[in-house]
């Protein structure tokens, strides 16, 4: 089982979309500095977590989510 998450940065007023098999695991990784695209707006909190059956399906949502059809999904549902 894989997961696509959303994090937000307050600091940063933005938003991160990835997938992960442990999104905590993941989470910390993201708020220690160790991922180069996010450690400039730590700290970072979880705000949406989607199940995907597989990596494929996952990484399909993944690029969906960061697509400009991805971001006004968002907005409409998410509110983000």
């Amino acid at each position: 089982m894989y997961f696509v998450y959303i994090l937000y940065s307050e600091k940063g007023a933005c938003y991160y979309v990835g997938m992960s098999k442990n999104v905590l695991q993941r989470l910390k990784t993201h708020n220690k500095g160790q991922v180069r695209s996010t450690k400039s707006y730590v700290p970072w909190k979880v705000v949406h977590i989607e199940t995907q059956a597989t990596q494929v399906d996952a990484r399909k949502r993944e690029k969906y989510l960061k697509s400009a059809a991805g971001r006004r999904w968002r907005k409409k549902h998410l509110g983000m």
